[in-house]
């Protein structure tokens, strides 16, 4: 009984040292590319922004996009559509494109997204994945030796 006692006293300590160390809710982290918030990217020159991507992205648009890239970088950045549909996968996604919905085809379908402040530098195809996991059944009739003999019924 002496045991229980103690117990009880080091809960009730614990808990009166969580309630003095103030345990309060998390506050959500303020989103920062290379130390920049979104405010200051989406106010900052086109070119200096530039300088901020990664290398393929930086090459891409420092050599210029063809024709069907730069249509589909300027409709996504003009953002007129509720949902930008596009096969171009090779467009590199930059702060103008923070909240539009895209449709990028992955060579059967469309798959849609958001696109949101973490995918600044990736390219639009990298979130249409192209390719799954094949999950086989069972063996047909016939597939092995062992089957030849099932009833067919």
């Amino acid at each position: 009984m002496a045991k229980e006692k103690i117990g009880g006293q080091k809960a009730a300590r614990r808990k009166q040292r969580k309630k003095k160390g103030g345990i309060t809710a998390r506050r959500k982290k303020e989103f920062t590319y290379r130390g920049f918030s979104m405010e200051e990217l989406l106010e900052m020159p086109f070119d200096e922004m530039v300088t901020l991507l990664p290398s393929r992205a930086r090459r891409t648009l420092a050599r210029g996009m063809n024709q069907e890239q730069r249509i589909a970088f300027e409709v996504l950045k003009s953002g007129n559509r509720e949902v930008t549909r596009t096969h171009r996968r090779d467009v590199p996604i930059i702060p103008q494109f923070v909240g539009k919905r895209v449709a990028v085809h992955n060579g059967k379908e469309f798959f849609e997204f958001e696109i949101k402040p973490e995918m600044i530098g990736h390219f639009t195809g990298e979130f249409a994945i192209t390719r799954h996991e094949v999950k086989h059944s069972g063996p047909g009739v016939g597939a092995t030796r062992g089957s030849k003999f099932l009833p067919l019924k």
